[in-house]
């Protein structure tokens, strides 16, 4: 599969604070967060669900995979998606291994498995 995606009950707001926590646990960082659904209005345009977009990154994961292949940084930082519709709420990812292996390097794509391994420990643990 391509994607790595969850539902949960929780609302966008404890989600956002329970993977928070458990990126850190495992060295990774929010640098940015993004909330298309209101950029979206802002520009005169409706979504049926909210969507927010963060990027995330663990820099000596990003040091290492740069190491590889400095072209490896198309693919960086890694993003988490949050979605919520009036009935749940997903969070995912499209998994690193899938996007670095357009580089068919096979040291990257073991990198980039090792990195979606953690990432779906931090998702499963905010769940």
């Amino acid at each position: 599969m391509v994607h790595y995606t969850v539902t949960t009950q929780k609302d966008m707001d404890q989600l956002l604070i329970d993977i928070e926590a458990a990126l850190k646990e495992i060295q990774f960082g929010i640098l940015w967060k993004f909330d298309l659904h209101k950029k979206l209005e802002e520009k005169g345009f409706s979504s049926e669900k909210e969507h927010t977009v963060l990027e995330v990154c663990n820099p000596k994961e990003a040091s290492e995979v740069l190491a590889i292949d400095p072209l490896s940084s198309y693919f960086l930082p890694c993003k988490i998606v949050i979605s919520r519709d009036e009935k749940e709420t997903q969070i995912g990812f499209i998994r690193p291994s899938v996007l670095i292996g357009i580089m068919e390097n096979e040291e990257l794509i073991k990198k980039g498995k090792e990195i979606e391994e953690k990432l779906t420990l931090a998702i499963n643990q905010a769940k």
